[in-house]
């Protein structure tokens, strides 16, 4: 029972904390201590160091030359990078679910969330909440159709870079109608990814999922010229021009 409620109190730790750095309210450089974490939190300082441990590991935290943490600042390209990271590791899961053949249970679910997602566009309107939970699923098992542990975990840590998640720069309700236009070339991508891979075609499999990726970074140059406005994507906050 303690272990349960210490892990829980981890998990709580982890959110929290995340939060607060995506928010802007943790700035980017700001040293963070066990301490005022835990009475800030009203848990224990172990739950507290875990969670900027595993923090640290996904890229949000850096160990400060002495001791404690500091939360990270993100340089434009550093993003970039990120984003092209995603990219490579996503097509090489397209490519080794072509090459090797994917899992024919995986592939299904695959077909049958593209067959969500084209039903969710309809009489000029998207609906957002099937879009952002059918992406999400998308992308998850994309990852699990390479059949390869390694790259399942990379991206796990990957995904959890600011803006480098395949749902980062997906528009709010606000702004769904001047972005409505992206996600039916999302969409398309989508497909055109899923048929490369039934069709046992690795190279185009991969190059489609790349370039997939890699429009994140037109939505990124648009993030930066808003920056500092209300509504602002999580996490803009950390990075620096």
């Amino acid at each position: 029972m303690a272990e349960a409620t210490g892990s829980n109190h981890t998990i709580r730790a982890l959110t929290e904390i995340r939060k607060r750095i995506l928010s802007g309210e943790l700035a980017g450089g700001e040293r963070l201590f066990e301490v005022p974490l835990a009475e800030m939190l009203n848990i224990s300082r172990t739950p507290v160091r875990e969670a900027m441990s595993r923090l640290a590991e996904e890229g949000l935290l850096e160990r400060a030359k002495s001791t404690g943490f500091a939360v990270r600042a993100f340089g434009v390209e550093d993003v970039i990078d990120a984003i092209e990271l995603r990219g490579v590791l996503e097509g090489t899961a397209a490519r080794l679910a072509a090459e090797r053949g994917a899992d024919p249970e995986l592939l299904a679910q695959m077909t049958e969330v593209v067959e969500r997602l084209d039903a969710c566009f309809r009489d000029d309107s998207v609906d957002f909440e099937i879009y952002s939970r059918g992406n999400e699923d998308f992308h998850r098992i994309l990852t699990r159709l390479s059949g390869s542990k390694i790259i399942e975990w990379e991206l796990d840590r990957v995904v959890h870079l600011p803006f480098a998640s395949p749902s980062a720069f997906l528009p709010d309700k606000v702004n769904l109608q001047s972005r409505q236009s992206s996600l039916v070339f999302a969409q398309a991508q989508h497909r055109e990814i899923l048929a490369a891979i039934k069709a046992r075609e690795g190279s185009r499999a991969e190059a489609l999922a790349r370039e997939h990726a890699r429009t994140a970074r037109r939505d990124l140059e648009e993030a930066m010229k808003k920056k500092g406005e209300a509504g602002q994507l999580p996490g803009l906050a950390l990075v620096v021009t």
